[in-house]
């Protein structure tokens, strides 16, 4: 969409680039695209993930690149996209997630409004801990498998991160 803008742009102020300038901007290959697989329990850990991930869509944007950046979560990665403190389940919400809670609920839904990441999650985490979709962020979609989603998303070309 952005290369099409600059084209637009371009015709309407007489400047045209060559196709070594579209190369040096970036803008000559194929969309980036990035799956971050969300599975584990470590509050840290997952703020740690979202910092990569706000790092990664912020660079794209400044150099006006189109990137297709997902997050996929199953298992533990669930609870942090729900304010349901799931008591009674092995993904309980501890003390740091209670702490962080809001904050982290507010850095997912500001990257998927302004930066257009999909956060998917796995049906199979939860119907097992007996929630609605409607327990989650809004926006938020629901795949059958996460697993199986993350390996989709990589045949189609999708790179894999897993804060570390």
């Amino acid at each position: 969409m952005r290369k099409i803008v600059l084209i637009v742009a371009g015709m309407l102020t007489g400047i045209m680039l060559s196709p070594a300038a579209w190369a040096q901007m970036g803008m000559d290959g194929p969309e980036p695209k990035v799956v971050y697989h969300v599975d584990y329990p470590g509050v840290r850990r997952f703020s740690a993930q979202l910092t990569s991930t706000y790092n990664m869509v912020q660079h794209y944007e400044n150099q006006l690149i189109d990137s297709d950046v997902r997050i996929v979560a199953n298992s533990f990665g669930v609870r942090y996209f729900t304010d349901k403190p799931l008591e009674g389940t092995p993904f309980e919400a501890g003390e740091e997630l209670k702490e962080q809670r809001e904050e982290l609920r507010g850095r997912v839904k500001s990257m998927m409004s302004t930066y257009d990441v999909e956060v998917a999650i796995c049906d199979i985490t939860r119907e097992q801990l007996g929630l609605s979709k409607d327990d989650f962020y809004e926006g938020v979609t629901f795949v059958d498998s996460g697993v199986v989603e993350v390996a989709r998303l990589q045949q189609e070309g999708f790179a894999y991160v897993k804060a570390e």
